[in-house]
């Protein structure tokens, strides 16, 4: 299927790896160029190279999201260097899990700082280039929004913030023409995955192949997903041919979000 994304231009922040990076990636396949947004200098210059070798432009900016001022730098930089923005893809973020009473208020604090803060401001910074082109603004969130867990409190509780913010731009897109929605990957392959079963396995001394095939079981899913497949949930949402998906909360997590 054509998506009709060629010549396009997209902003993705936390784009130096995992579920960011195939964004970019997948993205680029689909004919836009692509401003990547994160911290680490080397990964970003990696995957800019990939998606050259692709033929599609491929802008590293360095910003830290945490900073007020990093999200208006960010846009700015991609802007200028694109010559506008058809998409935005909120990535980055990242929050810590732990029993709940171990959770410091820098925990909690720098949760909220990088993924609930970070995707507000890099909205607002974005929304009227979006809205210049009748753009898309896409929130990649997440399924610990629908339950709570009691080591995934910071988390569950940044995603559900996240949701209901999405489904609160929805105003504004409609007065705006931008359209905005969420993809909520489930269990994905990547570094954070990893993190997670070593946690799991470290401590009870078994190996991490155990621990995967315990998690799944726990979660009640036949395997892990890959970052491009929650990539290709996003092009698809960018694309014309969700053009009457407005406020969508799209779950692709394997079957894990059961709750209606």
């Amino acid at each position: 299927m054509d998506l009709e994304l060629n010549g396009g231009t997209a902003l993705v922040t936390g784009a130096s790896r995992g579920i960011g990076a195939g964004v970019a990636r997948r993205l680029a396949r689909e004919g836009m160029d692509v401003a990547l947004v994160g911290r680490d200098t080397g990964a970003l210059a990696d995957v800019a190279r990939e998606i050259g070798e692709m033929g599609r432009r491929a802008v590293p900016l360095i910003h830290d999201l945490r900073d007020p001022d990093g999200a208006g730098r960010a846009v700015d930089g991609a802007v200028e260097a694109l010559g506008g923005l058809d998409l935005l893809v909120n990535n980055a973020g990242a929050t810590k899990r732990g029993d709940f009473f171990e959770l410091t208020d820098g925990d909690w604090a720098d949760g909220f700082a990088l993924k609930m803060h970070g995707y507000v401001r890099m909205t607002r910074a974005a929304w009227p280039h979006l809205a210049a082109r009748s753009g898309c603004l896409i929130n990649i969130v997440g399924i610990g929004g629908y339950a709570g867990l009691g080591e995934f409190t910071v988390g569950g509780a940044v995603n559900a913030a996240l949701h209901n913010f999405t489904k609160a731009m929805v105003d504004y897109g409609r007065r705006d023409g931008v359209r905005v929605n969420a993809v909520n990957p489930g269990r994905v392959q990547t570094e954070r995955l990893d993190r997670n079963l070593d946690r799991i396995a470290g401590p009870r001394g078994i190996e991490r192949e155990e621990a995967a095939r315990e998690l799944l079981a726990e979660c009640g899913i036949d395997r892990f997903g890959d970052p491009d497949e929650i990539a290709c949930a996003v092009a698809f949402l960018a694309s014309s041919r969700a053009g009457f998906a407005q406020g969508s909360l799209f779950c692709v997590d394997g079957g894990e979000h059961r709750a209606i």
